[in-house]
């Protein structure tokens, strides 16, 4: 048996803890009213928060480059356009005063789940927002033009569904500084740590570090695959810093709308594209009759060829394409480049009654990249309702 020393510590022990807790959340509780003007911004007297959250988001992706061949002196120019259905997503967020951290999982269309952390003061707001998904109903439509000199010519356009999962992966971070933060929350509206009491505006600088991959590599979606010389999963790193506005209308007692646009220039960006050789390819230019079998180990054709066009083969060789089909992998290309404008634009409404309050929130990201000829354009927007209670 536990001698009476032992308990006693451990009753200690116990006090100690719960001791150190409270003190932190005086701090909290001290720190956060203290912030702020009572006379346009409410701290509740429940510091605890539970959201349950029905989420719909959106994120459509746009790649293209041209691939120049000097033997034929001309140039192929690639589009992919990359349209998931919409996704929805239930789940729940719980915090303390302006701090939690919240999970989703996905209801239909999208399977997957996200998770983020958010954490606000009087001054500040950072989120970070970590998201992975894929969908076998995505819409792929991808285009290749044919250059000569002055001349363009589609020579492959078309639009289908994908036949394997693509996934996409996202890591989203974004902190902001409120200038005006004694007398404007971006939390009232948000995510209802303060109660907004009369409007006010203020300007906000911010940062967002926004990472995506974007994977269709399953050999299943070849076509579209040699569509885009073999580029099969994209990742996109990308820094903004910016300077914009907010502004929250209080029409009534409980009742907060606000809006807030944010211009952003991106002072860092990477584009990395995996790519795949195929011994098919959609070349325009065959005049080979019999090519024989497929070497596995040499990588050519018995005629010693290396790519054979899918464009020129006979109705009856369509069924043995998956017995000759290889690929293997190529090295990676990697770019750079800087000083892209993208915009960040949000919109929230929240209303409050005693210790419960509702609330719809929508933002919209716009991430572009631009280096010679290659572009990437990745447009990222959700809009939420919420249901919560103070506790």
């Amino acid at each position: 048996m536990p001698s009476d020393t032992m308990v006693v510590d451990s009753v200690k022990k116990k006090h100690t803890l719960m001791d150190r807790i409270h003190q932190v959340q005086a701090f909290l509780d001290k720190r956060a009213k203290s912030s702020v003007d009572p006379n346009f911004i409410e701290v509740p007297e429940k510091p605890w928060r539970v959201i349950f959250r029905n989420k719909n988001h959106d994120v459509d992706v746009e790649y293209s480059d041209i691939f120049f061949d000097p033997t034929y002196n001309e140039s192929t120019e690639w589009k992919l356009l990359f349209e998931p259905p919409m996704g929805s997503s239930i789940g729940i967020w719980v915090g303390y005063r302006g701090t939690g951290i919240s999970f989703s999982q996905s209801l239909n269309n999208n399977s997957g789940r996200y998770f983020s952390i958010s954490s606000t003061g009087a001054r500040y707001g950072f989120n970070f927002r970590l998201r992975r998904f894929n969908t076998s109903k995505a819409q792929l439509t991808g285009t290749t033009y044919e250059h000569n000199f002055d001349n363009r010519e589609s020579t492959v356009d078309t639009t289908g569904l994908v036949q394997s999962p693509v996934w996409i992966r996202s890591v989203y971070v974004n902190g902001y500084y409120v200038f005006n933060g004694r007398r404007y929350s971006q939390a009232a509206a948000y995510n209802q740590s303060v109660i907004q009491r009369r409007s006010a505006g203020s300007f906000l600088l911010g940062a967002t570090w926004y990472q995506s991959s974007f994977d269709y590599s399953d050999v299943a979606n070849g076509f579209f695959m040699m569509l885009g010389h073999g580029v099969h999963r994209i990742k996109v790193h990308q820094a903004n810093i910016g300077f914009g506005y907010g502004y929250n209308f209080v029409p009534c007692r409980g009742l907060v709308i606000n809006a807030m646009a944010m211009p952003t220039i991106s002072v860092y960006n990477r584009v990395k594209a995996y790519k795949y050789d195929f011994n098919y390819d959609l070349s325009t230019e065959d005049d080979v009759d019999d090519y024989g079998s497929w070497n596995r180990e040499t990588k050519t054709w018995e005629n010693g060829k290396t790519h054979k066009s899918l464009l020129f083969i006979e109705d009856a060789e369509i069924d043995n394409v998956g017995e000759y089909l290889d690929y293997w992998d190529m090295p990676a290309e990697t770019t750079y480049s800087m000083f892209n404008v993208n915009v960040d634009l949000r919109f929230g409404i929240a209303y409050n009654w005693k210790n419960w309050f509702i609330g719809a929130q929508g933002q919209f990201n716009n991430f572009s990249y631009k280096k010679d000829e290659n572009r990437v354009r990745i447009v990222d927007t959700y809009l939420q309702v919420s249901l919560g209670v103070r506790l």
